[in-house]
């Protein structure tokens, strides 16, 4: 992997965590929105540690199954886009539902969302080598 390769993605993960942690500040420390989950009978608080945590598990499984794909197939980027599109639907589905009322659920939507387009849109580039196919 060459270091713009590697320095691009690294900056797209970056990205992600702080457009996360972002939203987290604005929505639940600006605006007042609570965000709690359920998880099975007890209610569990979400913190900034744990959607920064949760946003670098995702982009470098996201980089990881990229690389194994690159190494793979000639057709890395179009079953990743199709894998990753799968997960981020199923975070939409799993994830946001479990928010402690409507506030709680637009925000993990809207945060599921943006990371999720994020890592869509910037993990796949081109490798250089590649590019002038």
């Amino acid at each position: 992997m060459t270091n713009n390769l590697l320095l691009g993605r690294a900056a797209v993960a970056a990205g992600a965590i702080v457009v996360a942690v972002a939203e987290f500040a604005l929505l639940h420390s600006a605006a007042g929105v609570d965000l709690a989950v359920r998880s099975g009978s007890s209610t569990r608080q979400i913190t900034v540690a744990a959607v920064i945590v949760a946003t670098a598990v995702a982009a470098l499984a996201g980089w990881a199954l990229l690389a194994v794909l690159e190494r793979r197939t000639d057709r890395s980027r179009v079953w990743w886009t199709s894998i990753a599109v799968a997960v981020l639907l199923l975070s939409l589905v799993v994830g946001p539902p479990s928010g402690v009322g409507g506030g709680a659920k637009a925000t993990l939507a809207l945060m599921h969302l943006s990371v999720g387009v994020i890592l869509i849109v910037g993990l796949p580039r081109p490798r250089p080598a590649l590019a002038h196919r």
